[in-house]
């Protein structure tokens, strides 16, 4: 019996803004393949197949996707060799709709399938979304003057209210005894990883610090 390939579309924490559209004969070992590499923080999922019965058959869609649109296409120079990769700036649900349209009109619509995430993978991406917000929010550089909170000003940490600093600097707050940034002491109360964005673990007079610069306007 012929082994029938899929094109799939593969999605991935760690590029939010992109899919990969590709085919495989064997997608558990296409995967297994691609999530080898140490150089990406999170794994590669497939969000949904298309059986097909010839190879290559990615490369028509590829064809229509580029002419669709030529600049979704992820293109980049490496030594001056142009490189042509099967990543597309789109949404998944964008990739799964022209998927979609393949299949009825080739009458194949029991040939695709949207899969759904399991529990790691649903996870990964809550990390992922969480990690790309405190980064966007760090990024603000909080000031307490800006936010005309006082050098003296007492904090409560969201989680519990009895833990609380106080403000010392600019961007400094003393905790226990030791002076450190807003950031650091938030992970440290949290327990979290990785760096965090400070002003979304506190609150001033019972109003959240990120609240506070919002309305302060920056």
């Amino acid at each position: 019996m012929e082994n029938k390939g899929v094109i799939y579309i593969l999605t991935n924490p760690s590029f939010p803004d992109y899919v990969k559209i590709g085919y495989a004969d064997d997608i558990d070992k296409r995967l297994k393949q691609l999530n080898r590499s140490e150089c990406i923080p999170f794994a590669f999922r497939v969000y949904a197949t298309y059986e097909v019965n010839s190879r290559l058959s990615d490369l028509k869609l590829h064809s229509i996707i580029d002419k669709l649109n030529p600049d979704l296409r992820s293109i980049d120079d490496f030594n001056g060799q142009k490189r042509v990769r099967e990543f597309y700036a789109m949404k998944p649900e964008e990739a799964f709709a022209i998927l979609e349209a393949m299949a009825e009109i080739h009458d194949c619509k029991d040939k695709l399938k949207l899969i759904a995430p399991n529990e790691t993978e649903e996870k990964e991406e809550e990390l992922a979304q969480e990690i790309d917000t405190e980064s966007h929010e760090k990024a603000e550089n909080f000031s307490f003057s800006k936010c005309q909170i006082p050098i003296g000003a007492e904090l409560e940490y969201y989680a519990d209210p009895s833990l609380k600093c106080t403000v010392v600097g600019d961007r400094k707050v003393e905790y226990q005894g030791k002076e450190m940034s807003l950031t650091a002491l938030a992970k440290l109360l949290s327990g979290k990883r990785y760096s965090v964005a400070g002003p979304r673990f506190f609150k001033y007079k019972g109003e959240w610090l990120n609240d506070i610069r919002a309305r302060m306007g920056f």
